[in-house]
């Protein structure tokens, strides 16, 4: 668990620009707070300790607005950007060297049984407010844009955005960086068509044109 831990606070370091020091985001980084009681109270639960682990989660959604079930797994080197608003269910599994924003929610779909949240792969990127609901699972090096709602499993390498949820990139097999994805230039397929369209539109009249002359 001290392992993991460390790790945790390793990668916030690595991977948040305004962490100066390891003290600062031991002292001030919510996200890490949450985590450090998500590693306590999973490790309660594990041992089979009765309402304990729960007790912990609770207090610690209270304190960071961070909520994660104890019974959900998570691997090392996990970071939360800022925070606020995370939700990670109780059968939610999340690889090593992953990276959420604010706003993120690995959930259910409904009230069914058994597996009923995502399966995160190692290096997957979430961006702020998205959604991946249900017992699928999201592949290793995937970037997921910010409030997409993804609904089906997604392959490796692959980036994600959309309500609902759409692989509109797919990348080498080349793991990138932790947490680069470029925000701001993600395709947007649906204006893709809408543009395309327009063109087929124009020349279509061009040549219109041509035959009433």
């Amino acid at each position: 668990m001290f392992v993991k831990i460390k790790n945790d606070l390793a990668a916030a370091q690595e991977r948040d620009p305004a962490a100066t020091s390891k003290l600062e985001v031991f002292l001030t980084y919510a996200g890490f707070h949450a985590l450090m009681a998500y590693r306590i109270a999973h490790r309660f639960h594990k041992w089979g300790v009765p309402i304990l682990p729960r007790v912990i989660s609770q207090v610690a959604r209270w304190l960071t607005g961070i909520e994660i079930h104890p019974a959900a797994k998570i691997g090392k080197g996990f970071f939360i950007d800022h925070g606020m608003g995370v939700v990670i269910g109780e059968t939610a599994e999340v690889g090593d060297c992953v990276t959420l924003f604010q706003g993120v929610t690995l959930g259910g779909t409904g009230k069914e049984r058994g597996k009923r949240h995502p399966t995160l792969g190692n290096h997957v990127v979430v961006g702020a407010g998205a959604k991946i609901l249900g017992g699928i699972k999201i592949g290793d090096n995937v970037k997921i844009g910010a409030n997409s709602v993804v609904l089906k499993s997604v392959p490796s390498n692959s980036t994600v955005t959309g309500v609902p949820g759409r692989i509109i990139k797919t990348e080498g097999a080349d793991r990138q960086p932790e947490a680069t994805m470029d925000h701001t230039n993600i395709p947007d397929p649906v204006l893709d068509r809408f543009e395309a369209l327009e063109r087929e539109i124009i020349e279509l009249r061009k040549k219109l044109d041509n035959r009433d002359k």
